[in-house]
């Protein structure tokens, strides 16, 4: 008996122990909320009501559009102005012109039967270079397959994109990719992978190794389109992102299409940005064809991320003004005469070319003579990259593993024999020996 009543008091103990180390957060002294007060709940924190409501949609107010621009490049609050240098801006504006100029023509080379596959960026370049030139060259990016522009603020050649379509031997992914599935370790750009969302839980992940670190002063950012956030990838990441408190920027480009699909038939509710106060997310939402609109919210995103070690989601609206793919043919669900406002008044080279002009650092007579070189460029290029041979084809075993296992061993053993038995079935001379 004395052995059980000392048990008694020891559990009596513990439990009075527990009471009084939960009563400071978690309980609640007027459960029944007899007097209104505040729920301490611990999985909510709200007040109680006296009477049974539902919140509808509409009675939740949407997440505002943050813009600094409009269509004329004129800026409607001084104070919004980020006083870039004109040095800056210019390489804003010559990155973008690059970016849009080589899309015309490689959209071109995949329809001549050059390469197999393009995507372009027509209409989101803001949302690249804005974002870009906020960052730190050191933080790491991870893309869905339309960041292109991220790469050319960071220094990707027109040799590296054009040898990376073209799949030839000096392509750093040694043509294991399809065409613009680009990656650099060495601009701190993860090599993009087809599957959609697959990137957005690899990224918080990488945010969470980096709040590890001691003295950490890099961010991820993560860039996806509004189709991706359909997937259930990206709703792991939100929520990883949030409990974990992952220095991140989840980069929604809301393009308004997910290949085929608009928007209204993808989701409900206000876009990607309602969805981070539901997940325990800051969150912003801007002008996505606006570059100093995405600059300024990029920027205040980075600092909250890496101050406070938190997640932000950062949706940038914009309108997709070029078909998804070369696979894809959007006359089908959307009519000419509403692109073409998007390709014009809206589109946001437009709108930064408007805002140097009225400054006097640009002008067209300099866009003609920038244009005919870049073309003349990348017309260069493609005519070098297209004769250069391609990997040895042995490549396609390596890179998988540190070391290559026994049975990929085996395969290529295999392989190699069929090849010299077989050698006049297969154009060997294209390939690096």
């Amino acid at each position: 008996m004395a052995l059980i009543r000392n048990s008694l008091k020891i559990v009596r103990d513990i439990t009075l122990r527990s009471s009084i180390r939960y009563s400071s957060t978690n309980f609640d002294p007027d459960p029944q909320g007899e007097n209104l007060g505040t729920t301490r709940f611990p999985g909510a924190n709200a007040p109680f009501v006296g009477t049974p409501s539902l919140l509808k949609p509409n009675q939740v107010h949407p997440i505002p559009i943050y813009r600094v621009m409009d269509r004329s490049g004129d800026i409607q609050d001084p104070s919004q102005d980020p006083n870039l240098s004109r040095d800056i801006v210019e390489k804003m504006f010559r990155d973008m012109v690059l970016l849009n100029t080589m899309d015309k023509i490689l959209y071109e080379s995949q329809r001549q039967g050059r390469i197999s596959f393009y995507m372009t960026n027509f209409g989101e370049e803001a949302s690249h270079i804005g974002s870009a030139a906020a960052l730190d060259p050191n933080d790491l990016v991870y893309g869905q397959y339309r960041e292109a522009g991220v790469l050319v603020w960071r220094g990707y050649t027109i040799s590296d994109f054009i040898d990376q379509c073209y799949g030839n031997d000096e392509d750093q992914g040694r043509g294991k990719q399809m065409p613009v599935h680009y990656g650099s370790r060495k601009l701190n750009f993860i090599t993009i992978s087809s599957p959609l969302a697959t990137q957005m839980p690899q990224a918080v992940g990488a945010a969470y190794a980096f709040k590890r670190q001691p003295n950490n002063h890099r961010i991820v950012i993560c860039y996806f389109g509004e189709g991706a956030a359909s997937e259930g990838d990206a709703h792991a990441a939100f929520n990883f992102a949030a409990t974990l408190d992952c220095p991140v920027i989840l980069f929604c480009r809301n393009n308004g299409f997910a290949i085929s699909t608009p928007s209204k038939e993808q989701y409900k509710g206000d876009g990607i940005a309602g969805r981070g106060p539901a997940y325990g997310i800051a969150t912003i939402r801007v002008d996505g064809t606006d570059t100093f609109a995405v600059y300024n919210g990029t920027k205040l995103a980075r600092e909250y991320a890496l101050k406070n070690n938190k997640p932000v989601i950062l949706e940038a609206m914009a309108y997709r003004v070029g078909h998804h793919s070369t696979s894809d043919d959007s006359t089908a669900y959307r009519s000419s005469q509403e692109v073409e406002v998007w390709n014009s008044v809206e589109h946001p080279i437009s709108k930064l070319k408007n805002y140097m002009l009225k400054k006097g650092w640009w002008s067209e007579e300099e866009e003609t003579t920038y244009v005919k070189s870049i073309r003349k460029q990348i017309l260069s290029q493609i005519s070098l990259s297209e004769k250069k041979p391609k990997p040895d084809w042995r490549e396609m075993f390596h890179d998988v593993y540190h070391d290559m296992p026994q049975h990929l061993k085996e395969q290529l053993a295999e392989m190699e024999e069929h090849v010299a038995k077989y050698k006049q079935h297969y154009p060997l001379q294209n390939f690096k020996a």
